[in-house]
């Protein structure tokens, strides 16, 4: 009883004390779409994230209310890192919902303007000229958005504490003031304006705030990759975080000398108070009430209860290495320039397949796609815009019968090219299938099928359409275990006939490791860079973003390889990408372009979908 009391108190002083409008909110996940176009419009980067902002301290004044309730000290505040860009995940700030919205859209603004190095690297004295000089700069891009920068401005003043009612806190609020409304011009503003601190002011909702430090802890071996579903997955929030000392492994139950420490030892010892079969305990709450969570290398987590070994097998165990190592270079986007022999690579081959024979309903599937197939290679092309063929373009005749009516009838007496004709096509393509298959391609698929059983299906399938239709093509797997250890899997090569030998490689995939993707495609680049087709097609297959276990990890791998997609475009190739994701592939604009990548949202439709968009692209 006196825990539910205890409850019903907190949430009603809470509610309480919130100064917000909730009834006039405006969520992110509405405005996402538009936040990005209108960053990249700007100028920011392409690779940076977008995620939920985490909850800052700041200062300003509290009425009673708010004292009782033990709120208002921490709000989530737009931050822009290295990496990340974290805006609040629901905005109430004011009574309008249409300002709202805009604050949305004015931070994505300021945020693109934003100089290089982000505000975090800015520092605490840099903050306040840094945000008045990207203001005058997002003015200046979008001028649009002047009327609504106005509009906020007057009415976030509005809601800033009065400065004479501050007491010594005054003269930082006017400060601040001032600085709000120099619109760029930091010569008008005092020396005193530069040391400003955002957390001793009340919250500053125009304003970009100083991004937490994080610890950049490395991916460890032994954790098993989150699966969609979960609910780490799902929560998108941004925390700071500080790298401390594991101490677990210690003695925590002898004592130091002090004889007193007798009566509290209780008090040394490491006590795990919840776990995965505690049903009462919710650490994402937990974690959301800490204003900073230490991260310790090596100490047993959660997830670590079930461990996957992912070292490499022994050479007897292993496939059979084919030809001699490769070395490949990789993009430094921190140094901005190419690593030459940086990235180990070695292909593999199947030693000794155990035969594979697909499910009946999957050899009809493959046997319908590649009858779709042999039409497409016996089909004609048609040779549109011709003076005299052997049918009428209707298309063609409608624009020009419109032509000649909007210009009289001067161009009555021409031969109009309306007609089109049908001529053998001469085919010259030569594909190249590269399918991920690291460790995460062993997650089910809405706890079904899992991802690796849907890619070996497509690539059945995918082989049993090709070789109907006659093109020259090569099927690769690749996985890594850090830069040293690019493992491309060959399952079918340019010189060999689709048969037995490689369905059963196709049946022996497996998943393991992880995804250095940007060695992967210079590596396929280099394989079409041979062939002599004039048409040279690159499939990706993958179902996630880049990642390795060194750092690879987050913009280094998505560097990387948008700079290995580039170089495959400069070699005349045309890459695209296959995606699998069943979350949100924000990242595949930027690493393939508009056009170059296919979403599949629903895993199972690639193994249909994927001869279907060869036969588009090739036609």
């Amino acid at each position: 009883m006196e825990e539910w009391v205890g409850k019903t108190w907190h949430r009603w002083v809470t509610r309480a004390a919130e100064q917000g409008h909730p009834e006039a909110a405006a969520e992110l996940a509405q405005v996402q779409r538009a936040l990005g176009l209108l960053f990249r419009a700007g100028g920011g980067s392409h690779a940076l994230r977008l995620a939920e902002a985490q909850a800052l301290r700041h200062g300003g004044p509290r009425g009673w209310l708010q004292r009782l309730a033990g709120s208002e000290q921490r709000a989530a505040q737009a931050q822009l890192g290295p990496e990340v860009l974290a805006l609040p995940a629901r905005l109430d700030v004011f009574a309008d919902p249409a300002l709202n919205r805009g604050l949305y859209l004015w931070l994505a603004a300021l945020s693109s303007c934003w100089e290089a190095g982000g505000v975090d690297e800015a520092g605490q004295g840099g903050w306040l000229a840094a945000n008045v000089r990207a203001t005058a700069l997002a003015l200046e891009r979008f001028p649009g958005l002047a009327e609504l920068h106005e509009r906020l401005l007057d009415a976030h003043l509005r809601q800033r504490p009065d400065p004479d009612t501050m007491g010594a806190d005054a003269a930082a609020e006017r400060l601040l003031r001032q600085a709000l409304q120099a619109r760029g011009r930091l010569d008008a503003l005092p020396a005193a304006a530069q040391s400003l601190e955002p957390e001793a002011l009340a919250a500053v909702w125009l304003w970009l705030q100083p991004a937490p430090a994080t610890a950049a802890m490395p991916v460890r071996k032994d954790a098993p990759p989150p699966t969609s579903g979960s609910k780490a997955a799902q929560d998108r929030q941004r925390r700071s975080a500080r790298r401390n000392e594991d101490s677990s492994s210690r003695q925590g139950l002898i004592l130091m000398f002090r004889a007193e420490s007798v009566l509290s030892w209780s008090e040394f010892v490491k006590v795990n108070r919840a776990g995965d079969d505690d049903p009462d305990s919710d650490a994402a709450a937990v974690a959301n009430d800490m204003r900073q969570l230490d991260v310790a290398e090596g100490g047993e987590t959660l997830a670590s209860r079930v461990r996957f070994d992912l070292d490499l097998p022994s050479a007897a165990a292993d496939d059979a290495p084919v030809g001699l190592p490769e070395r490949l270079p990789e993009w430094d986007w921190k140094a901005r320039q190419l690593r030459e022999d940086y990235c180990g690579l070695q292909r593999f081959v199947a030693a000794r397949p155990e035969p594979w024979l697909p499910p009946p309903a999957l050899r009809l599937l493959g046997q319908r796609m590649r009858r779709r197939l042999e039409v497409l290679r016996a089909a004609p092309r048609w040779q549109k815009g011709l003076p005299q063929g052997d049918e009428l373009d209707l298309d063609a005749w409608v624009r020009y019968a419109s032509e000649t009516r909007l210009q009289g009838d001067r161009r009555a007496a021409e031969s109009p090219p309306v007609f089109q004709q049908a001529q053998r096509q001469d085919r010259s393509l030569a594909c190249l299938l590269m399918a991920d298959l690291s460790l995460s391609t062993d997650a089910c698929v809405q706890g079904e099928t899992r991802v690796i059983d849907v890619i070996r299906d497509a690539l059945y399938v995918f082989g049993e359409a090709l070789a109907g239709l006659g093109d020259p093509f090569e099927m690769l797997g690749f996985s890594s275990v850090k830069r040293q250890q690019v493992r491309i899997q060959q399952l079918k090569g340019f010189e060999e006939r689709w048969g037995a030998v490689p369905r059963h490689r196709v049946g022996a995939i497996k998943p393991g490791f992880y995804t250095r993707m940007g060695a992967a495609l210079r590596h396929a680049t280099e394989r079409l860079a041979e062939r002599p087709e004039r048409q040279r097609l690159l499939l990706l297959l993958t179902d996630g973003k880049p990642n390795d276990l060194d750092h690879y990890e987050g913009r280094w791998g998505l560097e990387d390889t948008r700079q290995a997609v580039l170089a495959a475009r400069e070699a005349g190739l045309s890459p695209m990408c296959i995606s699998i994701d069943e979350g949100p592939a924000d990242y595949l604009p930027y690493l393939f372009g508009q056009q170059g990548f296919v979403h599949l949202r629903r895993p199972q439709e690639l193994v249909s979908s994927l001869p279907r968009l060869y036969a588009r692209l090739a036609a």
